[in-house]
Formats: structure tokens, C-alpha cells, sequence
């Protein structure tokens, strides 16, 4: 247990950033899931409105990564790597889409 006065500050400060990056992760994970589910009803059923839905989430899933990595929550390796998988999902459905 802190014993000093500016042990008890930093440990304090320490739980307020563990929370606030926690909601961070939590947020990421919840956009790549939708991602992952709106990819999913697209591979099913390809139609544009799911296409288009697709676009919106992975813009979403990206913007919130950047900004973890922005904030320090996330290092910019996790971060390029969680993009990284979001792009490969898409990849075989943008393939077939052109061809």
C-alpha cells in the first residue's frame, strides 16, 4: 500500500488511466466484432447496403485504433496488427466483387 502522499496521487492516477484504457480495448473490440458481423451478412448476401455497411464499421473499427494508438492505450504495432486482420477479412470479398 502507497505510504506517502504522492504514492497515493500516482496510484490513484495509475487507476484512473488503467479505466479509461480499459474503455478504450472494449470499444475496439466491440467495433472489430460488428465489423466481423457486418463481413459476415455480406458474404452471405452481397448486396450494396451491406457493402456500404461494411465501409462504415471498418471506418469506425480504424478510427477508434488510431485513436487508442494516439492515446498510448494501444502500441502502434497491436494497432497496425488489428487493422491488419479487419483488412484480410475483406479481401477475398473485394477480390470477387471486382472479378
Amino acid at each position: 500500500m502507497a505510504n506517502t502522499k504522492s504514492a497515493l496521487k500516482r496510484a490513484g492516477i495509475a487507476e484512473r488511466n488503467r479505466l479509461r484504457n480499459k474503455a478504450y480495448k472494449s470499444a475496439v473490440k466491440t467495433l472489430m466484432k460488428k465489423y466481423f458481423n457486418a463481413v459476415a451478412a455480406y458474404t452471405a448476401n452481397p448486396t450494396p447496403e451491406l457493402n456500404q455497411e461494411v465501409q462504415d464499421r471498418l471506418s469506425e473499427a480504424y478510427g477508434k485504433i488510431d485513436k487508442a494508438i494516439k492515446r498510448g492505450v494501444l502500441h502502434p504495432n497491436n494497432g497496425a496488427r488489428k487493422k491488419s486482420k479487419l483488412a484480410h477479412r475483406l479481401k477475398p470479398l473485394a477480390q470477387t466483387a471486382v472479378e
